[in-house]
């Protein structure tokens, strides 16, 4: 017997954890949101700097080695410059990949965000469809050893996703800081020989809003630095101080700040065109005014359209592309129900104007016998978070309870059992 139904009963929530490149998103299954999103980078100086106290102390201050470092977590200690501070993602491909700074920011999760103990709660974590067998027995082991889980699951975020969305059978579209992926689900099941995956992602736009800016002489010195600025003409040369420190900020910290800058900019201006990028055309849809943490502003016009053009314009990586790759690479059967449920997720799919382009540009490669139908959550919220909001679905469902993999069943059976009873 698993001991599911113990923790079946609503006086103890079971945790939903979903790790991303940007961020990692900690809650309660059952809640609408989670209870945080956590930058997905972990700010780490050495210790024989004199800083403000830390974020983590120990059970007794009592460190293994002698020169510990110091580890600072979430935005309010992370966009603060310190003294030899240098930021780290312990993501890689979607993947976790530094198991250290990982641990850093689930003891964080745990002491500041749920404020209770780790043993008391089940653990649903998602994960993406490409995630490796030792990767996946790792974090089985970390959770069951060190945090002492009572019972613990993982899910593709792909099928997650479609559950958030009502669907159990979906072509899960995820765009996100690093890639966009189009992953066929079928009841519930990501079939992953026909997951396909293109490096344009949220970062991409990033990298060349950053270029575009940077070209045109904008002073990108991120909030953080500056204490005080005038307010200015359009156009005009800022006007600022900026905050004066005793040390210099890493290169690190001001590659993730001037990256954040460029982020909000990103998110504000940029649109998708609904038909491939023309000039003549951008030039004539209002132009969006944008002012910079220096305080200079302007207005920007067809370059907000030819920046996220990007997304879809590559004849191979185009998120159209992908997805019509994908539903081909799949069973003939299982095509019409794929293309009758496209689902749209991910933080980068919020560019204005991405879903109904995308769906254009599918709607042009479905074959006429299909009936192609996007389905993209109107609120902000269900699209950045829409697999932890799926994870959150599925852990407060009944049904659900007995297919944990409870601490017993992880004490006679190891860590392979992951593999067995989460495919």
């Amino acid at each position: 017997m698993s001991g599911g139904m113990l923790y079946g009963g609503d006086e103890i929530g079971a945790l939903v954890f979903d790790p991303g490149h940007h961020s990692l998103r900690v809650g309660y299954a059952q809640e609408d949101t989670p209870k945080a999103e956590i930058p997905a980078v972990v700010g780490v100086a050495s210790d024989d700097v004199k800083t403000e106290p830390e974020i983590k102390p120990e059970e007794n201050n009592v460190s293994s080695t002698p020169s510990s470092n110091k580890y600072y977590i979430d935005t309010t200690f992370l966009h603060l410059p310190k003294p030899n501070m240098e930021l780290h993602s312990y993501m890689k491909d979607g993947m976790i990949e530094n198991w250290d700074l990982f641990e850093q920011i689930l003891d964080y999760s745990y002491e500041k965000i749920i404020q209770s103990e780790s043993h008391f709660h089940p653990v649903l974590f998602s994960e993406s469809p490409w995630n490796q067998r030792q990767k996946r027995e790792k974090l089985t082991e970390l959770m069951f050893e060190k945090y002492k889980v009572p019972a613990f699951f993982l899910v593709k975020n792909a099928a997650l996703a479609a559950f958030a969305n009502g669907r159990a059978t979906a072509l899960v579209i995820d765009s996100g800081a690093t890639h966009t992926s189009a992953v066929p689900v079928l009841d519930g099941y990501v079939i992953t020989n026909a997951v396909v995956k293109s490096p344009l992602g949220g970062d991409l736009l990033v990298l060349r809003a950053r270029e575009m800016l940077e070209s045109i002489g904008v002073d990108l010195t991120p909030a953080a630095l500056i204490a005080s600025k005038e307010v200015i003409r359009e156009k005009e040369k800022p006007k600022f101080t900026k905050k004066k420190f005793n040390f210099q900020p890493t290169n690190s910290w001001m590659t993730y700040m001037v990256k954040r800058t460029v982020q909000d900019f990103q998110q504000t201006v940029l649109q998708v065109s609904e038909n491939p990028y023309d000039e003549k055309v951008a030039m004539n849809i209002p132009a969006v005014q944008y002012e910079f943490p220096t305080g200079y502003h302007q207005d920007f016009g067809p370059e907000r359209f030819k920046l996220a053009e990007g997304l879809f314009d590559h004849p191979m990586l185009g998120a159209g592309y992908i997805a019509s790759t994908s539903a081909g690479m799949c069973d003939v059967d299982i095509r019409p129900a794929l293309y009758s449920s496209v689902v749209l997720t991910g933080g980068n799919s919020l560019v204005q104007g991405f879903s109904d382009r995308l769906s254009r540009d599918l709607s042009s490669r479905t074959p006429g016998s299909m009936r192609l139908k996007m389905i993209a959550a109107n609120g902000t919220v269900e699209r950045r978070f829409g697999a932890w909001v799926g994870g959150s679905i599925l852990a407060s469902i009944g049904t659900f309870q007995q297919m944990w993999v409870s601490a017993q069943e992880y004490q006679e059976c190891g860590k392979a059992q992951i593999d067995r009873k989460c495919p």
